[in-house]
């Protein structure tokens, strides 16, 4: 796998650590949940050989430092900061961009805020629950995490959101531990020292967010809505579903589930090319 050329970008109340690999036309790939650049790079290097394939650690995650690190979160000020690495990256010509999960949000306000920056938006399960008819259920599931984050911490929280996201709210135990190769070591030691921040301050200001679905409409020639052959049935597959039918646009599958990407990097980078040439 070709190495990276890494870069930091100052932006507000942050400093961004972005990675840039191949060349040709912009792809800005905006992670989810608490991977980061690095849960991007086999997508990443498998798309380099036709464009300038740029990842980054959102905001308060991995090597992107918050200037304060008690600062709540919001999907617009992380959708800003995808806008300035475009500007950095891409100033004379639109971008694609492509956004799993947490990352799809972002990238679906990106597209509303910026749209004469993006030539197309890749969307994979954003959880944007509020555009769903049962939405205040979910509220109620987060106002769950949330008070188990407060009282038990951050570890039972994920495993009550996580219940929460699945088909059948399977709550069992998880299978033992098994020991890890160093680098897939020092990934999970760094997803589980982002879960407080994740827990605490990106869930519940991106699963409030409710995107303009007006305005996605008269946009909707440039995004694409994307979710996982696996998906079906759990929570994350429902609002891009939803909204490829109230927008009346396909729907495309991508291999694997929720964290296809990590799963079936190979075939998920040969599915997100397939979008972004359609």
């Amino acid at each position: 796998m070709t190495e990276p050329t890494v870069g930091t970008l100052r932006v507000n109340g942050a400093t961004l650590h972005y990675e840039v690999r191949g060349r040709g036309p912009l792809l800005l790939l905006i992670p989810g949940g608490t991977g980061g650049a690095a849960s991007l790079a086999a997508v990443a290097a498998d798309l380099a050989d036709a464009s300038t394939v740029v990842t980054y650690d959102p905001r308060g995650m991995g090597g992107s430092t918050l200037d304060d690190p008690e600062t709540e979160q919001s999907v617009a000020e992380h959708a800003e900061d995808a806008a300035r690495l475009l500007d950095l990256l891409s100033p004379d010509a639109p971008a694609r961009v492509f956004g799993s999960s947490s990352g799809a949000i972002a990238a679906l306000h990106l597209l509303l805020a910026h749209p004469e920056r993006v030539q197309c938006a890749v969307v994979h399960e954003p959880p944007v629950v509020e555009v769903l008819p049962d939405a205040a259920a979910h509220r109620a599931l987060l106002a769950r995490v949330q008070e188990t984050f407060r009282e038990r911490g951050p570890m039972p929280a994920m495993a009550v959101f996580a219940a929460g996201l699945s088909k059948d709210g399977d709550t069992a135990d998880p299978a033992p531990a098994t020991e890890l190769p160093p680098q897939a070591a020092a990934r999970a030691e760094q997803t589980l020292g982002a879960l407080p921040y994740f827990v605490g301050r990106i869930v519940p200001a991106f699963m409030s967010y409710a995107p303009d679905v007006t305005r996605l409409a008269t946009l909707s020639d440039r995004l694409v809505l994307a979710c996982g052959e696996e998906s079906r049935g759990e929570l994350p597959y429902r609002p891009a579903a939803f909204l490829a039918e109230r927008l009346g646009t396909e729907l495309r599958h991508f291999p694997g589930g929720h964290t296809g990407l990590t799963t079936h990097p190979a075939a998920f980078a040969e599915r997100l090319r397939e979008a972004l040439h359609a």
